[in-house]
């Protein structure tokens, strides 16, 4: 029997494909949106006996979201005990100054991926649960970069304060009683995202030489360590009481 069914964006590396492994569990049906499908989640999922769909997806191709969010949400069997979504792909370019943000496709995709396709699983997840007797939690993974300013980040901060907004204006829509939902930082994690900031120029990022001590010296958490976090907090009884949160709050 099913007791948990959850969606996960960005499964295939990082944090994601963290996450993705720490939900092959008894009882949980997994269904990940991802460019790529990722083997080894897939001869784990089979291992352990666990129902896994793949689905391959570019979320920054803004109808390719819509259509994927409407039919993953559409299918969603009715008799689960508890839903989740989390939103956990983005993106971290464009990195460059202010006045060199130029290229509009490169901005529109960062928006569409980091925000607009949030909203548009988000608002299907929604739909397919809000008369559901279950447990319904969104997790939306955000970022210090979207609470505090970072020169060269001016895209990436700006896509993660919108992120915050749209969290709590979804926890002010839902009240206590409907989905609840929280926007967590994940820290400083050793993922692809700090590979491209580590290569950045050093003019478009002014805190380069910061980001590759934090690399240099061991700083980073290991994207395993904190998608095993995530899923802890994610499993709290009083998930969604603070919809702003950051997981080095809870070491």
């Amino acid at each position: 029997m099913t007791d948990t069914i959850a969606i996960l964006t960005g499964a295939s590396r990082g944090i994601g494909a963290g996450l993705a492994r720490g939900l092959v569990r008894p009882g949980t049906r997994l269904i990940t949106l991802a460019r790529r499908a990722d083997p080894e989640l897939a001869a784990l999922a089979q291992s352990q006996g666990v129902e896994l769909e793949q689905i391959q997806v570019d979320l920054s191709d803004l109808q390719a979201a819509e259509q994927t969010a409407e039919r993953v949400c559409a299918a969603l069997p009715r008799d689960a005990k508890r839903y989740l979504l989390i939103n956990n792909a983005g993106t971290v370019e464009p990195v460059a100054a202010v006045g060199a943000l130029t290229d509009g496709a490169t901005i529109n995709t960062a928006f569409t991926l980091n925000v607009s396709a949030v909203i548009l699983l988000t608002a299907r997840f929604i739909a397919a649960v809000q008369n559901l007797q279950a447990d319904r939690r969104v997790l939306n993974i955000s970022s210090g970069a979207g609470r505090n300013p970072n020169a060269g980040w001016g895209v990436y901060c700006a896509t993660k304060a919108a992120l915050d907004m749209y969290t709590r204006v979804l926890k002010q829509e839902q009240g206590g009683n409907g989905v609840r939902t929280v926007a967590l930082a994940p820290g400083i994690v050793d993922t692809g995202m700090q590979e491209t900031l580590r290569a950045s120029d050093p003019a478009a990022f002014p805190a380069l030489a910061k980001f590759q001590e934090f690399h240099a010296t061991g700083k980073l958490a290991s994207p395993a360590d904190v998608a095993t976090r995530i899923l802890a907090y994610l499993d709290r009884d009083d998930f969604g009481t603070t919809e702003i949160d950051d997981i080095r709050n809870y070491q």
